[in-house]
């Protein structure tokens, strides 16, 4: 299993939401560089950055940040966040973005989803599901729909997805744990079809074990390594052994 350790950009500044919530913005770092630099430092490969600007807006909004991050460093960068075009995903892939999050085209326009699967391949792609009581969120969370997030995830396999984000956004920036039940669910019914990562309210290495112990395929940390109820470099650690 790989860790991601997130970093969300708002108004050019790491923050962290509580449930997705603007207004409740919170500055957590003062530099994503050093901030980049020091998860580089944990052991950890990879790195979970969100546009927030750009998912409240519907187009890129930061974007040196994130090129930045994966010009200067050695790690991987999974990006979302106003992602809305093919080519925005390549201009985003060319500028070394290794892969990108689709999230409100998934719901809205999943012929993308298609078209970009087919253009890039799987391995660049991965579906962001956010959802608040099983129900998928859109545009930044601030659009409810009807549509069940196990049905958005079973519909996106059909169309050649194999990586997925799911996100209960009632945990998100919560550190009350990891919804086990929702991320259980999901990997039965996707029966081994689909790479899941978790998201949203991690808190402890009890989060991390039981994302483990469950077979997915990553877990994001974003709040607990900044309020230091998670040693990133112990999560990796643990995370990565067979």
């Amino acid at each position: 299993m790989i860790i991601l350790p997130a970093i969300d950009i708002k108004d050019g500044n790491c923050v962290r939401l509580f449930k997705g919530d603007f207004s409740t913005v919170e500055t957590v770092a003062s530099d994503y560089m050093e901030t980049a630099k020091g998860f580089e430092a944990s052991g950890a490969s990879w790195i979970h950055m969100v546009d927030l600007d750009g998912a409240k807006e519907g187009r890129p909004v930061n974007t040196k940040i994130y090129t930045d991050v994966a010009e200067n460093t050695n790690l991987k960068v999974e990006l979302g966040g106003g992602i809305r075009s093919l080519e925005t995903i390549d201009e985003y892939l060319k500028m070394g973005i290794t892969r990108v999050i689709l999230g409100s085209v998934a719901l809205k326009n999943p012929k993308l989803v298609s078209q970009a699967i087919e253009k890039f391949g799987s391995e660049k792609i991965v579906v962001g599901i956010d959802a608040m009581n099983e129900m998928v969120a859109a545009e930044g969370w601030l659009e409810a729909s009807d549509v069940h997030y196990i049905d958005l995830a079973l519909k996106m396999i059909e169309s050649g997805v194999k990586y997925f984000i799911f996100t209960d956004i009632s945990k998100d920036g919560t550190l009350s744990g990891v919804n086990t039940k929702q991320l259980k669910a999901l990997a039965d019914a996707t029966k081994g079809q689909a790479n899941i990562v978790a998201s949203g309210g991690v808190h402890t290495m009890e989060d991390i074990i039981a994302c483990k112990e469950m077979g997915l395929y990553g877990t994001i940390c974003g709040k607990s390594i900044y309020k230091g109820t998670l040693d990133l470099a112990k999560a990796v650690s643990y995370a990565e052994k067979n």
